[in-house]
């Protein structure tokens, strides 16, 4: 088992020494940082098991750093507090902000080890660092949403968010999950159709995301009607998103008026990065960060002049585009550092990647047909799940165990979409 990381932060290098001695004779690995901007640089390259974090120090006192990590979404590991000086207030402040323990100087050694077992205990038992809505940015338009997302918690009604594609609504739905409370991201959306109370009563007090309720088909959407109207009966609180006009599908028969009716009570858009550039930089950080926590890439600093053209490009993919493009550069790029020269060849395959459209129309190729994408969007939910199946039914050659396997399907659920939608088997 690898030993456990631990950082700690204390500007007098007596302190410093013993406590690394004391715990590497434990057998954990000990990081050293003499002041807040070490510990920055250890935090961005890492994530420590457990920080312990002095709070009198001559460029940034810990108190302050506590709130920097907390604010951009990097205290994702338990934080000790120490100090000579300290008092009930100070601890009371450091635990509200996040910190775990608070230790007075000088720490006896059995109240060391009894408060590291402790807190990294309660660490293994926390959820590793994801990019959250919290490292989103500090910028107004985000202050501003977490406000109103704050606000909307409290009401009993469904929350419907409206925004791009790729701009986070995921986020902003998990925003609103409370600690050790349930969590469904409903895909299988057939369970509206089969059980929609069942879901409740599975995630009482919990949250429901329905990542696109347009998708959702006419018998779908009741079973999203009822299932909204008993939530509150069992604590849960259903959100839902979307990156179409409902009343324009609602105009065309396309989607339920009474369900669009219930989710109107509360609606809330959610900015798309073009919206506050400005936080660019910083969610950068945190995605390599989460990146590196995740050993899916090795440390890599982003130099100014790489930040200011990732800040100044183009998102249409909002943040879905730009994490693929913070993944690609800290797995391709051949520096300790990505310079403006690693960006631009990022950014340059990203527009050799796009498609050009084709007056609305798929292009035929590979022997598939082309695809209308101008009828509406029933129809051509439809049409592309006929075609997908039959892609893999002629792939298998008839063969409906391995299309269940290739589309990740229960064999049950398979043979209804396919009578669904006309398509017949060979029994």
């Amino acid at each position: 088992m690898t030993a456990r990381q631990v950082l700690v932060v204390d500007d007098e290098i007596g302190i410093r020494e013993l406590l690394r001695d004391i715990l590497q004779d434990e057998g954990y690995q000990v990081r050293l940082a003499e002041n807040a901007a070490e510990a920055r640089d250890w935090r961005q390259q890492m994530r420590p098991d457990l920080v312990l974090l002095d709070i009198w120090m001559p460029d940034c006192d810990g108190i302050t750093l506590l709130k920097e990590w907390g604010s951009g979404g990097q205290l994702t590991m338990p934080v000790v507090m120490m100090s000579g000086h300290g008092t009930i207030d100070t601890a009371v402040e450091a635990t509200r902000i996040g910190a775990f323990d608070f230790l007075e100087k000088p720490i006896a050694l059995q109240k060391l080890l009894k408060t590291v077992n402790a807190a990294l205990k309660h660490g293994e038992q926390q959820p590793r660092s994801e990019v959250s809505l919290i490292s989103l940015g500090k910028s107004a338009v985000i202050k501003e949403l977490r406000q109103r997302l704050e606000q909307m918690a409290k009401l009993k009604a469904p929350l419907l968010l409206i925004g791009a594609k790729g701009c986070g609504a995921e986020l902003c739905a998990r925003f609103l999950q409370q600690p050790d409370t349930p969590w469904l991201e409903l895909t299988d959306t057939e369970r509206l159709t089969l059980a929609p109370l069942d879901i409740l009563e599975q995630y009482r007090e919990g949250v429901v995301f329905v990542p696109e309720v347009a998708a959702l088909n006419k018998t779908e959407q009741k079973g999203l009607l009822l299932m909204q109207a008993k939530a509150d009966k069992y604590g849960v609180k259903v959100v839902c998103a979307t990156t179409h006009a409902l009343n324009q599908l609602a105009a065309e028969n396309q989607f339920d008026e009474s369900l669009l009716q219930a989710l109107s009570v509360a609606t809330l858009r959610i900015p798309s990065l073009q919206d506050h550039p400005e936080d660019i930089p910083d969610l950068v950080r945190a995605m390599a960060t989460l990146l590196v926590e995740t050993k899916v890439a090795d440390y890599r600093e982003f130099d100014i002049a790489a930040l200011n053209a990732l800040r100044n490009a183009e998102w249409p993919g909002n943040l879905a585009q730009l994490d693929s493009a913070v993944r690609n550069l800290m797995q391709t790029s051949l520096g300790e550092k990505i310079t403006l020269e690693d960006v631009n060849r990022v950014l340059e395959q990203f527009t050799l990647m796009e498609q050009p459209a084709d007056n609305g129309h798929a292009e035929e190729g590979n022997g598939g047909p082309a695809f209308d994408f101008d009828q509406p969007l029933r129809e051509a939910r439809d049409e592309f799940e006929r075609q997908y199946f039959e892609y893999h039914l002629a792939k298998a050659a008839g063969n409906m165990s391995k299309v269940a396997e290739n589309a990740q399907l229960e064999r049950t659920h398979l043979y209804r979409k396919l009578k669904q939608l006309g398509i017949k088997t060979k029994q």
